[in-house]
């Protein structure tokens, strides 16, 4: 298959998806390399950008997603009145923070960090599509597990996890206990996808 054919193939499939779509899914479907998807991807990232078209390519970790241009945004918004990226609270961030920094995270291990309870911003965060379950703690109880969506990284204009900032190095008195990392004493046992 041509460089060409394989670009239109690529574009179609994004734009008709609305959703991230897997460079191996992608590399499955056109039967090329996935090192050939994602320079290909490339090339259509930088032509969209270059030529200052209305739609762009992003990634998000391992997938790509075709969205409008975040220059665009005012018009966008007020042409779709009803897609308005979510409002978060201040109650919100901090939980999804917590989340997005120690996934996969416990609703307990949320309000260990923040100190108080945090039911409603988990709730309101899965409600918004910014975080999932992703399988439950093998500790009494079976707590469930959380971790950010692809939605979090369009949110929020990152390609992956990596991408955060880095957390500020904070000291702890020697009375406060630290708590523990989910997961790190105990097994995970993940939800089939």
């Amino acid at each position: 298959m041509d460089n060409t054919e394989l670009l239109r193939i690529l574009e179609a499939v994004l734009f008709a998806s609305g959703d991230p779509v897997e460079a191996q899914r992608l590399s499955f479907v056109t039967e090329t390399d996935v090192d050939e998807i994602h320079a290909a991807m490339k090339q259509l990232m930088d032509r969209y950008a270059f030529e200052r078209r209305g739609i762009r390519i992003v990634r998000l970790e391992d997938s790509y997603q075709m969205c409008s241009a975040s220059d665009l945004a005012g018009y966008v918004t007020r042409a779709l009145e009803t897609r308005k990226p979510p409002k978060l609270s201040a109650s919100q961030l901090e939980s999804l923070t917590v989340i997005a920094y120690y996934q996969p995270a416990t609703k307990a291990y949320v309000e260990t960090i923040r100190g108080v309870d945090s039911s409603y911003s988990v709730n309101a965060l899965l409600n918004k599509h910014l975080i999932e379950e992703c399988g439950r703690l093998n500790a009494p109880g079976r707590p469930i597990l959380y971790r950010t969506t692809p939605d979090f990284l369009r949110v929020f204009g990152l390609e992956s996890l990596e991408d955060l900032p880095p957390m500020e190095k904070m000291s702890f008195s020697a009375e406060l206990p630290l708590p523990e990392t989910p997961g790190a004493e105990a097994e995970i046992t993940a939800q089939e996808s």
